[in-house]
């Protein structure tokens, strides 16, 4: 008999059965698992190795995919695309590098990445002791994905940065601009900044034709994928002509200075020297004011230089030949206002000698006889009235007056109360002595025929021949007989302009300026050079007008850079250099 608990619950029969056979699968299960016996063993092994490969064919997967295309972040893939972009190459006229692309290396920080941010600060300062640690340390703060910790680093402070090991922190190769000539023809080039975007001159004009986009499209990497931009700038006449420049300015003790050679013919700027100027490299300060691109950007009174298109303008009307007169005798009175000469003669004068003798008195009534409205027509002819353009984005509008009566068409005749920048008073100039076609300068390189196609004619090929005429008598009897240059047979005028400070004339402070065309008996190239309130000089007497500075400085260019441009000096005067004049019988032909 067996003792039982009363209070035990009592399982059924059928219940019973239930939980037994649960546990016996669960038991064969387990022997199943763990069965030694062959036929189980290999197909386990089989899973188990399926599995494995498996899992290694996706890591190997992933390293590859690493190595090729790196999981960078968004603000990482996107600095290395838009610091990829390349710039072409700029050469000058002869194929000379003016402007190139090298590669630089950046470091970059991750912010999100680095641990410890006061140590990173403390350990890149150290390589890097240019860098604020206040500015840096709120970089690294910040939950970005990208930062710049330093631009454009030497290879020496690369090898520094990268023996720190600082997680989070890396390198990107980018491009970066080079100008191998230093500051000559800067004006010209402009310059690109840290992030190679061109900011001013041909390297902005460049950046307009669609730069980045070819760069999105991926054909702009490197500066091989790009055709180099020709300029029709010479460097080595840029060179000379800055250089004349330099020591004009310091012995002429001037505030400025600047320089132009252009190709008549082609419309082609062949040299620009602006002084005060910059170097590129370092462009810190090119937007300093005083640093302006004063042939381009610079609006000035150009003094008795406008006389030579009122003369044109007066020969061309058919109005005046080249044999008329006009009485330049005592002064000229309008209303309150009174015009004298400078170098009074005190006598009629003809045509020539009112060049010659630079005669405010008789350039006034010259353009008189063509009226107010003829003058403007003429003037407007000459691009002296619009904003000139070119391929540089820097350039300025002219200051007109804002009334024009009989006035201002006497002061403008012989250049006052009209400012223009001078690149355009040269263009208005270069038409007068090249047959009288108006070709908008260019900074590009091209041939006489390209340039032709888009000039008009200005002034008939007559009065072109006179003007060439009576510049070269200039050169001969008058003001611009300190730049002739024995064997280049050169023609010029001489302007000065008195500054306007304050809204007054400034008798102590001048503009000067000298233009020149060489050879006068079929020009190829006009030389421009003017000076910002230059100083007289025992030397000079104490004179401080054009022909003193301007006109010394530009025979020098002249002598200089003609030989560079393929002018040969020619020691005997050119047979009949001048028919029309000749059969004329023009004042002062031989």
């Amino acid at each position: 008999m067996h003792d039982t608990d009363p209070t035990a619950p009592q399982q059924k029969p059928s219940q019973k059965a239930a939980t037994e056979t649960r546990a016996a699968r669960l038991r064969r299960f387990l022997a199943g698992v763990f069965s030694l016996r062959v036929e189980k063993s290999q197909a386990r092994v089989g899973v188990v190795t399926l599995a494995f490969a498996g899992l290694f064919v996706v890591i190997t997967g992933r390293l590859v995919l690493l190595a090729v295309a790196p999981d960078a972040p968004g603000d990482l893939r996107r600095a290395s695309a838009e610091i990829s972009i390349a710039r072409p190459d700029i050469v000058d006229r002869n194929g000379i590098l003016l402007a190139t692309d090298v590669k630089t290396v950046s470091v970059y920080a991750e912010p999100r990445n680095i641990i410890d941010k006061d140590e990173a600060t403390e350990l890149l300062t150290a390589v890097l002791p240019d860098l604020n640690a206040r500015e840096l340390r709120e970089k690294l703060g910040t939950r970005r994905g990208f930062v710049w910790v330093k631009r454009e680093i030497t290879p020496r402070q690369q090898v520094e940065v990268h023996r720190l090991g600082i997680p989070g922190v890396g390198f990107l190769t980018e491009n970066k601009r080079v100008y191998p000539n230093g500051p000559i023809a800067s004006h010209v080039l402009g310059f690109a900044n840290v992030d190679n975007e061109g900011i001013a001159g041909i390297e902005k004009y460049i950046d307009g034709l669609g730069l980045r986009a070819l760069a999105g499209a991926g054909f702009a990497t490197q500066a091989t994928d790009l055709e180099p931009i020709k300029l029709s700038i010479d460097l080595r006449a840029t060179h000379a002509l800055r250089d004349e420049l330099v020591k004009g300015m310091e012995k002429f003790k001037a505030k400025a200075t600047a320089g132009l050679i252009l190709d008549v013919k082609t419309g082609e700027v062949v040299a620009l020297a602006s002084l005060p100027d910059f170097d590129p490299n370092n462009p810190v300060e090119a937007l300093d004011p005083d640093r302006i691109n004063r042939i381009n950007v610079g609006v000035y009174e150009m003094g008795s230089t406008f006389k030579a298109i009122t003369t044109a303008m007066a020969l061309d009307s058919g109005k005046v030949n080249i044999n008329s007169t006009f009485d330049a005798r005592g002064v000229m009175r309008y209303g309150r206002f009174t015009i004298r000469d400078y170098h009074g003669q005190n006598r009629i004068l003809s045509v020539p000698e009112i060049f010659i003798h630079s005669s405010n008195i008789g350039t006034a009534k010259m353009a008189l006889t063509v009226g107010v409205e003829g003058h403007k027509a003429t003037l407007r002819k000459f691009g002296q009235l619009d904003r000139l353009r070119t391929e540089l984005p820097e350039s300025a509008e002219p200051i007109l007056p804002p009334r024009w009566g009989e006035l201002n068409t006497i002061t403008i005749s012989y250049g006052h109360g009209l400012a223009v920048a001078p690149i355009q008073a040269a263009a208005g100039t270069a038409a007068l002595i090249n047959g009288g076609h108006f070709i908008t300068p260019t900074f590009l390189k091209r041939d006489e025929e390209e340039a032709l196609a888009g000039a008009r004619q200005v002034v008939s090929p007559k009065t072109s021949e006179a003007m060439r005429y009576i510049m070269r008598l200039n050169a001969e009897r008058g003001s611009a007989r300190k730049a002739a240059v024995r064997g280049y047979y050169i023609g010029g005028k001489t302007g000065t302009a008195e500054k306007v400070i304050n809204g007054r004339y400034d008798r102590n402070k001048n503009f000067t300026t000298f233009m020149a065309i060489a050879p006068a008996d079929d020009p190829k190239y006009l030389f421009v050079v003017l000076y910002d309130e230059p100083q007289g000089l025992p030397e000079t007497y104490g004179y401080s007008t054009a022909a003193w500075n301007a006109g010394v400085t530009t025979g020098k260019v002249i002598e200089r850079v003609a030989p560079l441009l393929g002018l040969p000096p020619r020691f005997e005067k050119p047979y009949r250099p001048f028919p029309a004049m000749a059969q004329a019988g023009a004042w002062g032909i031989q």
